[in-house]
């Protein structure tokens, strides 16, 4: 993940290649009840001001992530699966309502389109980095004008990476676990 971009602007039609990859992501029921805010321009530094007003910036571990000329707004609308699976092909699940659903696959399904998004622009050479919204969510909907019914998912920055980046954060520092931490043959 990078945090540390190059102001530059992407060249023309990266925007719709990495909007592309999020839909050839796994969608159950190929419900794809995603949307997608793109901010480029004075577009983002709306959305720093929301989330990150002046007074707070010059103690933010990552300035160079303000420097990012893509921002991604990462939204699902639930409702969308519901109606998805109340159709004749799929009411046989019993998933035609929103509480049916054991595990809330339109936050599973745009995680595959997140990823998509993610190896998209590392393909293209550029950097990019996804994190959450959390307690911006409804300013954020209010800023741009969001419909009611989508939830935010996150945000991905997409940039030219700034050379000279700084330092990976604490948290990647961790590693990653062993392949014999996590996998299990045959049973648990």
């Amino acid at each position: 993940m990078c945090r540390d971009f190059d102001p530059a602007p992407l060249g023309e039609g990266t925007l719709e290649s990495l909007v592309d990859a999020a839909t050839r992501a796994p969608s159950a029921g190929n419900t794809h009840g995603l949307g997608f805010v793109a901010l480029e321009g004075e577009h983002t530094a709306t959305y720093w001001d929301v989330t990150l007003p002046h007074g707070r910036r010059a103690d933010f571990a990552w300035p160079g992530l303000l420097s990012a000329p893509l921002l991604l707004l990462v939204y699902v609308e639930p409702g969308a699966w519901a109606r998805r699976y109340g159709e004749a092909d799929k009411a046989s699940t019993g998933l035609g309502e929103l509480g049916a659903w054991p595990v809330p696959y339109w936050f599973v399904d745009a995680g595959a389109s997140v990823m998509a998004i993610l190896l998209a622009a590392e393909d293209l050479g550029l950097g990019a980095l996804f994190f959450g919204q959390f307690e911006h969510e409804e300013p954020l909907r209010e800023a741009f004008g969001v419909p009611p019914g989508n939830r935010a998912v996150g945000t991905v920055a997409v940039g030219h990476r700034a050379v000279g980046g700084r330092n990976r954060s604490m948290s990647a520092r961790r590693g990653r676990p062993g392949t014999g931490e996590i996998l299990h043959r045959g049973s648990w």
